[in-house]
């Protein structure tokens, strides 16, 4: 699979535009229940799981106002993605201590490899330049973020 296919790996479905719970947890939560109802989910407990458990290793509040929970697990059969994002800004620990406004949540198969290192990466490279984390921002739309998305990760 490419995983630098946004429309594949994240679907609209996967876009939330809504304001997330403002914990960490619940941010997760919200992500993973995108990821369930689009049915890319086969165990939402196992999945929950794995995320907290990478959670609980190291934070994955990477700072710029960017959280990317992620984890490996048989809960999912293909490389998923979920965006959301917080005007608030919620605390995941990151080390320059900002809030995330951007949230993506990467779900791989135990088996998928290097998928996960690859999406972590490209999505990282891309969000490190401030013109995309604006524009994710103030997207008005599901497919701007897409768009957006699909732009910047090659």
């Amino acid at each position: 699979m490419d995983v630098t296919d946004i429309s594949t790996i994240t679907p609209l479905e996967l876009i939330s535009l809504e304001e997330p719970p403002a914990t960490k947890e619940g941010a997760i939560e919200f992500l993973l229940d995108l990821a369930v109802d689009a049915g890319r989910v086969d165990d939402r407990d196992a999945a929950l799981d794995a995320l907290l458990e990478r959670e609980g290793e190291a934070t994955t509040g990477v700072g710029f106002g960017i959280g990317i929970p992620h984890a490996k697990t048989d809960a999912v059969s293909k490389p998923t993605v979920a965006f959301a994002r917080s005007a608030e800004g919620i605390d995941f620990d990151a080390m320059d201590d900002k809030p995330a406004k951007l949230l993506f949540m990467i779900l791989v198969p135990a088996a998928g490899g290097e998928d996960h290192l690859q999406i972590l990466s490209a999505l990282s490279r891309s969000l490190m330049h401030e013109d995309v984390r604006e524009k994710l921002l103030e997207a008005e739309s599901k497919q701007t973020v897409q768009d957006v998305l699909a732009e910047v990760v090659e």
